[in-house]
């Protein structure tokens, strides 16, 4: 049984941890080893913009020191990444530059849609705990070091995910910043939450019953891993570990009003919870109870699932060593469909847009290069294409660009949101080309090419429903000696799609040298 090693490294904003992962076809993954380490490189960053020379260099032999394990276990390939730590350093290339210099380790920064989308990847690892927590309408509360996120499902689909700037150690700098005495600290973190939650109440929650929630984070469910902290909930079973992964509401307010009762030295003792994150147990505790209330959730999960759960899972879902426990693709979507209804975009027209563009790449599939990344930048595409109407009818195509570009998309990269921007405001205005001010761009030039290639699809999907009418019934596309073969069906007039299709026609021929033609079957 051919069995591969993977070393998973999160670099996080107060915790570092590495994780070293047996992954079969046969067995699936198995976790063989777990190195975690204390190290605030947050408050640093997070406060000046820079990391300090002795976190560096501490971060540096920490690094030295997981890849002599790594090599010790014989691994084959590992990912590491930095977040939002790395994110808001002013020299992260300099610094990510000297670390790969002196380890050997490549870190990666991920942006706070794609770090989030990875941590919901990680509940993936828990196997059939999460699909059947997910049957019922839920929220998970991603508590980081610099932001929250909470993300909505509604019956097995992510339907609205919404940053919050209240991470835990963003607060506990606020804090100490404040100089409140610690009997205070309680309503003071209350207070700074509820601000921003109660604002995503009046925006998403006016129609929603969500009666569990996730909680993502190193502390909290750090404290329900180590030892019996919390009383299970009746209405389900205790973790594998006998520990009480699911917990109520007032558990957790038992628990938070315990920790007040105490020093912090009798409380790491009892807890079995290191000094230091003492005051941070604290602050994501208030953080999931301010939420459970807002929601009026009684049921908590606690999976303990960390980023490096999430890394494994991804790459394990990549190689084909397991098969996908959730369709995370289909998240994307559903966020970019609930952000196209913000904007009153047209859900019929999008859906009819995203048929016909798809079909396109399909038939053009030997000729673009392109892959199923690139597939699904185009159905967002489809889904977002008129959502700058909201705000100008006649500057559509630049407001709809601002408005993508602006937008948290769960599971892409600002890269990709670039990309989609542009190939969307490209469909509603005349075509900049690279040598022009593209190469002004934030985008590569092999970026830029998807933009090209991508807006020749979407402008020519476009051009076939003009009229906006669905006037087909029936579109077949398809790659025949040099020309793209359009034959529809239709009982309407379709004058109008015949006689504005040459121009979109011409642009899709420059661009891949291949002519569209359309043909109308009679009904």
């Amino acid at each position: 049984m051919a069995v591969h090693l993977f070393g998973a490294i999160d670099v996080g904003s107060y915790v570092y941890e590495m994780k070293i992962f047996e992954l079969s076809r046969k067995s699936g993954i198995r976790q063989i080893d777990c190195i975690r380490h204390m190290m605030d490189i947050g408050t640093d960053t997070y406060h000046t913009g820079k990391i300090s020379r002795s976190r560096l260099a501490e971060l540096k032999r920490i690094l030295s020191e997981s890849m002599k394990i790594m090599k010790n276990y014989g691994v084959e390939s590992y990912r590491a990444y930095g977040t939002s730590a790395f994110r808001e350093m002013m020299n992260s290339s300099m610094v990510l530059s000297q670390i790969e210099l002196e380890t050997g380790i490549h870190i990666e920064i991920l942006e706070n849609t794609e770090q989030r989308f990875m941590d919901y990847k990680s509940l993936a690892f828990k196997g059939d705990a999460f699909t059947r927590f997910l049957e019922k309408p839920t929220a998970i509360v991603d508590i980081g070091g610099g932001s929250l996120q909470v993300s909505l499902f509604e019956k097995d689909k992510l339907s609205v995910t919404q940053n919050l700037w209240s991470g835990v150690l963003r607060i506990r700098e606020q804090l100490d910043r404040i100089g409140a005495s610690s009997v205070r600290n309680a309503s003071l973190i209350e207070e700074i939450v509820n601000t921003q939650l109660n604002v995503f109440k009046k925006l998403y929650l006016k129609d929603r019953d969500i009666s569990r929630i996730v909680v993502i984070d190193d502390y909290l469910s750090e404290a329900a891993r180590l030892g019996n902290n919390f009383k299970a909930a009746g209405t389900v079973t205790q973790g594998s570990m006998g520990q009480a992964e699911f917990i109520d509401a007032a558990s957790l307010n038992a628990f938070i009003e315990g920790l007040r009762d105490y020093s912090v030295t009798d409380i790491s003792s009892k807890l079995g919870v290191s000094d230091e994150n003492i005051p941070l147990l604290e602050i994501s505790s208030i953080i999931t109870r301010c939420v459970a209330k807002t929601m009026k959730a009684d049921l908590i999960w606690l999976p303990g699932v960390t980023l490096c759960d999430g890394m494994v899972y991804d790459y394990a879902v990549e190689k084909k060593y397991i098969s996908p426990a959730h369709d995370f693709e289909q998240d994307i979507l559903t966020c970019a469909v609930e952000t196209s209804k913000r904007y009153k975009g047209s859900e019929e027209r999008s859906k009819t847009l995203s048929l016909i563009a798809l079909q396109i790449f399909d038939s053009m599939k030997r000729i673009h290069g392109m892959g199923d990344r690139e597939r699904l930048l185009v159905r967002l595409c489809a889904i977002l294409h008129d959502c700058g109407k909201y705000i100008s009818m006649q500057n559509l195509s630049e407001c709809s660009y601002n408005i993508i570009k602006s937008t948290e998309i769960i599971g892409l990269s600002a890269r990709e949101r670039e990309i989609i921007a542009n190939v969307v405001r490209f469909n509603h205005s005349d075509f900049i080309y690279y040598e022009e001010d593209g190469a002004d761009s934030s985008l590569s030039q092999k970026d830029y090419m998807i933009v090209t290639k991508l807006t020749a699809i979407l402008r020519l999907a476009n051009g076939l429903d003009r009229s906006h009418k669905k006037k087909f019934t029936d579109v077949r596309i398809r790659l025949r000696e040099g020309q793209l073969m359009i034959t529809v069906s239709a009982k309407k007039d379709i004058t109008l799609e015949k006689g504005l299709f040459g121009r979109r026609a011409d642009f899709f021929e420059e661009i891949f040298s291949v002519r569209p033609v359309i043909r109308q079957r009679e009904i």
